[in-house]
Order: C-alpha cells, then structure tokens, then sequence
C-alpha cells in the first residue's frame, strides 16, 4: 500500500538517536530511498523472519492476489540490491532434498527503519485502506445496469457487507492476541512466537500461509 514512487528514509533516520543513527548511516549504502516493492518486500521478510527467494515470490503473489505478477528475473536482483545496501543478509541452510538454500534475513538496520517507517506512518496507511474501500465498493455497487432494480442493489450491499465482515474479521485473527506461546499445528508443541520460523520437533514450517 506504499504508493508513493519512493520512500524517503532521510527524515526517519535524523528523527532517531544520535548512536542509533551513526549506526545505520554506516550500515545502510547508497541512497536512503526505497521503491514500494523493495519496503514490501522488507515486510514480508521481517513478518517471516527469514525467506528464500522462492517462497518470497509465492507469498507476493498471495498478496497481490492476480493484480501482479512476481518473477524470478524481478525480485531477485531486487534482492541482491537490498543486501548491497545493508537491508538483508543471507545464509545458506542444506533443504529437505539436499542441496543447499539461500535465506533472507533483516539486518539490525534493515529492522530499525523498518520499524520506524511503519510506526509513524501506520494510521495514515489504515486510513488510505479504509478510503480505498470505500471508493471501491462504491464503484462494485453501482456498476449494476441502469435497469436494476432496487431489490439488486440491495442484495449487493447486502454481498459487500458480508464481504467486508470476512476481511476484517480475517485481519483480526491474523493478528497475535498477545506475544507468548504459540502450538505447532502438527505436533502440538509448544514454541516461542517471538522467534519461532520452524517447530523445532518435528520441523514445521510457522510462516503464515
């Protein structure tokens, strides 16, 4: 929902403390600007913890939901940017049938502004959401022929409010209830959600889905 052409991360970075800053400024390279795609792409890294560029382009594509496409020739130079300017790290891990992979990860800096940048302009992204909404489900409803009656409409306003009533209850069980114990849904053990990725018993994936 970042449309803005670039995010300008200057303004963060002055706003923070003077350590925190010189830390970052040393880490991060080139300029302190992000296109939409590179933050969400930082988002959905920090979300998961650690991705490979596979499964990256799969959960983009869950999130944009047919309205673009990810490809390998586009996320993963994006991804070689984001570590040459200190966003990510990687590290190798051997996969389930043997070669090894490549996962991606947040640096301590990438996290910081991340962080930041969500958390100063949080209200105004829901508000942007909400009037997206608005707009659109407006422009759903009307888009009846001109010879509905008004028995239709109402059995699309009716549809739109059902509809509505899913999403946001979807939003809402996908948000934590709190930051404690979570269970591995094949094993049943009891994890860390702080830091869980994998169950560690029997190797669950804990990625959202």
């Amino acid at each position: 929902m970042w449309l803005g052409k670039f995010l300008d991360l200057k303004a963060d970075i002055e706003e923070m403390a003077s350590e925190i800053k010189k830390k970052l400024l040393a880490d991060l390279k080139g300029k302190r600007k992000l296109t939409p795609l590179e933050f969400t792409i930082l988002e959905f890294i920090f979300n998961n913890k650690e991705l490979t560029g596979y499964t990256l382009i799969q959960k983009l594509n869950e999130h944009f939901a047919g309205t673009w496409t990810a490809h390998s020739g586009t996320i993963y130079p994006i991804l070689s940017k984001l570590k040459y300017k200190g966003y990510l790290k990687t590290k190798e891990i051997k996969s389930e049938i043997g070669p090894l992979k490549k996962l991606y990860f947040l640096t301590k800096s990438g996290e910081r502004i991340l962080k930041v940048k969500v958390n100063k302009n949080f209200r105004d992204q829901l508000k942007f959401i909400e009037n997206f909404l608005i707009e659109l489900t407006s422009i759903y409803i009307h888009s009846l022929s001109e010879k509905a009656e008004d028995k239709e409409f109402d059995e699309r306003i009716d549809e739109v409010q059902e509809l509505l009533k899913k999403l946001i209850s979807s939003v809402i069980k996908g948000i934590p209830s709190k930051m404690g114990k979570i269970i591995c849904p094949e094993c049943n053990a009891e994890l860390d959600q702080r830091n869980a990725v994998f169950c560690a018993f029997c190797g669950t994936s804990l990625s959202k889905k």
